[in-house]
């Protein structure tokens, strides 16, 4: 396989509005010329088609490529919408307008649906493209080295493959949907001589979101782990109530986290100010602005570059010019933004110049760990509370220990939907499910089996579950248990891997029960993962493989194809982070 080469200054120009206006109105403009009378006998003209596909690993995009063909339709174009994997390189070949909608997740990966679709268009046996016109819209996080890593490799192979460019590429940062907003209010004139122009109305929306939270009565919020674990891992729930919010399993669940009193303490008294001070430009004073509205625990890359030449702290700067992301990573573990501020505690900031550079408070999404025949009206969550300590001081996760510490039972919490088309449960509900979730990895199939029991489904349920020791981490054992005692959960697998001198994963369970687990995938079975992305799902994803080889006495090459026939047909499907 080959990976393009992209210049360090291939040009990133343009807002979002003026690159959906300029793209869409370039399209149109091929077969009318706003402001010229068309004839008054002219039959009408047809849709002209245009292709939007999207690579998603959370939605966004996919959200977005959905408004992006409703705005379409609205200047008479046709846009057929799909997952990138979907797609051959000979229905690619086809195409004469494409839109790209693209995320990048983990250090620069291609999402989960877009992986195929990026290794055949990477290929030396890629097609020619020179009858496209593409543009590509990419999503992506600052914090992350990659930044949009595999939009812009897109964008750029496509040029490659001799695709023309018909606008700019987008790069967009996680605070996203104001300038998407933008982007599907940007209108394009249409009239006739003499008539009026008219403005094609954005797509409706309705109901709660990340910028209009939904207020959920916490209604229980409890400790699954025992009192000798080293973990806090709680079971939440909140009351849909009339929100008419709606779910399947397989969703997540987005919150809008407030920021730890104790940290906005800290910080006002590093900066010498008060709760009350007023910031210049804003309508809120600085303690609410710190609580609410600003991410101040995670660093920002705008935030670094600032503070790098100011604090004129020798390992920092090393790091910080040395070009190793590694080293820079090794650095910063264990610190938040009040930790960097403290490098040099006498230097006094620019209160603005500081503020610009944090980033909007965003939230953070949870998969849903209840079905909603199962609970109705409600909806559920399994959270790891994160705290930790560095150099005397606490420090803690922003949303988890936000649901943990300050959520009790009763108080509301902001709360939206986050639907996830990819993680479902098999529509056949006689085919087999194998499911492998350890730790907070268990909360989608927790679900996936209630549902199932809900719908009194015949499949075969097979789970694999593990963390650090029985004893105490065995979250949701008796639920596990009452299933396996039913029916419900036909195969129960654990992986405790500090009960033992040597330590058992998830994916050694795997390998030791691999002809069952190939006999199953050649019976049908859908095949899940849930958890860390890091190195379970990688060291789940190899066992899957080496399962495949050996007891399908399959080549490597042979194995691989057989995993991707697995993945097109949505057979292998993950919900990692």
């Amino acid at each position: 396989m080959e990976v393009p080469y992209i210049p360090k200054d291939a040009p990133f120009t343009g807002d979002q509005r003026a690159w959906l206006g300029g793209f869409l109105a370039g399209l149109h403009s091929r077969s009318f010329v706003v402001g010229e009378a068309a004839p008054a006998n002219a039959a009408p003209v047809a849709a002209r088609p245009i292709d939007i596909l999207f690579g998603t690993q959370t939605g966004n995009s996919e959200e977005l490529a959905n408004d992006a063909a409703a705005m379409a339709r609205t200047r008479n174009l046709k846009p057929r919408v799909s997952e990138l994997d979907a797609i051959s390189m000979d229905q690619l070949a086809e195409m004469e307008t494409l839109l790209v909608v693209i995320s990048t997740y983990g250090e620069g990966e291609m999402p989960d649906n877009a992986q195929l679709f990026w290794d055949a268009l990477s290929a030396n046996t890629a097609p020619r493209l020179e009858s496209l016109e593409y543009a590509v819209l990419a999503l992506g996080d600052t914090s992350y080295e990659h930044f949009c890593m595999a939009g812009k490799l897109v964008d750029t192979r496509l040029e490659q493959l001799g695709a023309r460019r018909i606008a700019n590429r987008l790069d967009c940062d996680v605070d996203f949907e104001e300038p998407s907003k933008q982007w599907l209010e940007a209108t394009i004139p249409i009239g006739g001589e003499g008539g009026s122009f008219e403005e094609a109305p954005a797509p409706a929306k309705t109901g709660w979101s990340r910028r209009n939270p939904y207020p959920a009565k916490v209604i229980d919020n409890r400790n699954l782990s025992g009192p000798k674990s080293a973990k806090e891992i709680r079971h939440i729930a909140f009351d849909l109530a009339d929100s008419k919010l709606a779910y399947e399993v397989g969703d997540a669940l987005g919150v809008m986290p407030v920021n730890c009193a104790d940290l906005v303490q800290a910080w006002l008294k590093r900066l010498g100010a008060s709760f009350w001070d007023e910031v210049p430009g804003k309508d809120v004073v600085l303690g609410e602005l710190l609580t609410r509205s600003l991410e101040i625990s995670t660093p920002s890359q705008e935030l670094l570059a600032g503070l790098e030449p100011l604090v004129k702290n020798q390992e920092f700067s090393h790091v910080f010019h040395d070009d190793d992301r590694e080293a820079l990573d090794a650095f910063l573990w264990g610190k938040d933004t009040l930790d960097l501020l403290n490098l040099k505690p006498d230097l006094k900031f620019d209160l603005t110049e500081l503020l610009g550079w944090l980033k909007p408070l965003q939230h953070r999404a949870y998969s849903i760990s209840s079905s909603p025949k199962a609970h109705p009206g409600e909806v559920h969550l399994t959270v790891a509370a994160v705290r930790w300590t560095y150099d005397g001081r606490e420090h803690k996760g922003v949303c988890s220990t936000y649901l943990a510490d300050q959520a009790p039972v009763g108080e509301p919490a902001g709360i939206f939907m986050m639907p996830n088309k990819a993680f479902r449960i098999p529509q056949d509900d006689d085919l087999p499910m194998i499911m492998v979730g350890p730790g907070t990895g268990i909360a989608p199939f927790r679900a996936f089996l209630e549902e199932r029991r809900e719908k009194s489904a015949k499949g075969l349920n097979w789970l694999f579950f593990g963390d650090q020791h029985r004893e105490s981490d065995f979250i949701y054992e008796d639920e596990l248990h009452e299933m396996s005692k039913s029916g419900l959960l036909t195969r129960l697998d654990l992986a405790f891997s500090r009960d033992q001198a040597e330590k058992v994963y998830v994916q050694h369970r795997m390998k030791e029960n691999g002809a069952d687990l190939f006999a199953l995938l050649e019976e049908g079975a859908h095949f899940y993962v849930c958890g860390d992305a890091t190195r379970m799902a990688k060291d789940v994803d190899a066992a899957l493989h080496a399962v495949i080889e050996k007891h399908g006495n399959k080549t490597p090459e042979a194995a691989a194809e057989y995993v991707n026939d697995l993945k097109r047909a949505k057979r292998y499907v993950r919900d990692v982070y």
